[in-house]
């Protein structure tokens, strides 16, 4: 989980590739940088991430069988919201809990 701002989006093949600022990581299994690439499997626009706006996204890290491609993903059902000092807050409280 980490606050995010977009900076640039492209279509790749079937795939949505954004470019992020990591502005805040809350929670992290993996080390992020402040330079992302955060790929969505569509190109519909699922979750709707505009240029310029500041989430709070919940992504995984996914692997391929042949350990060849390391990416982070935000699937279709994904957890992106736009990011407010409320959300901010209520996952500091929260971390204090887990």
């Amino acid at each position: 989980v980490f606050q995010a701002r977009i900076l640039a989006q492209r279509l790749v093949g079937q795939e949505t590739r954004y470019e992020v600022e990591v502005k805040t990581p809350y929670r992290h299994l993996f080390p992020l940088v402040s330079r992302e690439y955060v790929w969505v499997p569509n190109t519909c626009g699922c979750p709707q991430l505009r240029e310029g706006g500041e989430y709070l996204l919940m992504a995984q890290r996914h692997v391929n069988h042949e350990r060849t491609l390391n990416r982070i993903l935000v699937p279709d059902n994904g957890y992106a919201r736009p990011w407010t000092p409320r959300e901010d807050r209520l996952l500091r409280e929260a971390a204090q809990h887990c």
